[in-house]
């Protein structure tokens, strides 16, 4: 987390999400105690902003000062809202085509994603609010400022960002090995969005019932599974040249 884009004590962090400001991540104390903790808590629920527990010891490694079991970074984007986002581009006239992913943990993968996103067209990238990857300092130069250029999206709940889509028109396709069918098995010139899943368990199978498509790389080699960044770069470009 860089210094500068990180707050840390209890009472600063309140003021921050009282004033308005994009917080990606806050990290607390796992056995914190206190009124002022409670505070917290009840703020960030508030506002829905998302939170994680861990040992004193990261705490101590994110920072030296008196950080009273709490630290915070403050997204150096701001996010966009879904509804509003899709309205604007499906009025654009073009064919949509959005990228979803599903509790993508790494920030350097984020940010590749990201990069070749922009780079293929992508109109909006949507993640979850919990268990998504940071939108961070290593986000931002992995996606070579990608990030600035491409808006993002943070749901509640993965699935319903799917039923939305699927009910303003847009075809969702999910990137998954549990098929059989692989991705030029599919017409990609439709208005689409893209579920990539986690780098270790890839996506959730409660995402997968819900889909319009399921679609797998070939594979020819003895390692099972591509990078996720890689696997969703084959994708978009394989939309892209469709669409050309």
């Amino acid at each position: 987390m860089e210094k500068e884009n990180q707050i840390f004590g209890i009472r600063a962090i309140i003021e921050a999400i009282q004033a308005g400001k994009e917080l990606d991540k806050v990290f607390l104390q796992k056995d914190a105690q206190g009124d002022l903790m409670r505070d917290l808590l009840k703020t960030m629920k508030q506002h829905k902003v998302n939170f994680t527990y861990v040992p004193v010891e990261k705490l101590n490694r994110l920072t030296s000062k008196n950080h009273q079991g709490a630290v915070a970074s403050i997204a150096p984007v701001s996010f966009h809202d879904l509804e509003t986002l899709v309205t604007t581009v499906l009025e654009s006239g073009k064919t949509p085509l959005f990228l979803i992913l599903d509790q993508l943990s790494d920030a350097r993968n984020f940010g590749a994603i990201i990069r070749t996103a922009e780079c293929t067209g992508v109109d909006g990238i949507i993640i979850g609010k919990q268990g998504a990857a940071p939108v961070n300092g290593d986000t931002v130069k992995t996606s070579a400022g990608a990030v600035f250029n491409v808006p993002i999206c943070k749901v509640e709940h993965i699935k319903d960002a799917i039923f939305f889509l699927q009910g303003s028109g847009v075809k969702t396709i999910a990137a998954t090995e549990k098929t059989d069918s692989t991705l030029y098995d599919l017409s990609l010139n439709k208005p689409l969005a893209i579920i990539m899943g986690s780098e270790d368990r890839g996506v959730n199978p409660s995402v997968l019932k819900i889909v319009d498509e399921k679609a797998k790389l070939p594979m020819f080699g003895t390692i099972a599974s591509l990078n996720v960044s890689v696997a969703c770069g084959a994708f978009l470009y394989e939309v892209v040249r469709q669409r050309q």
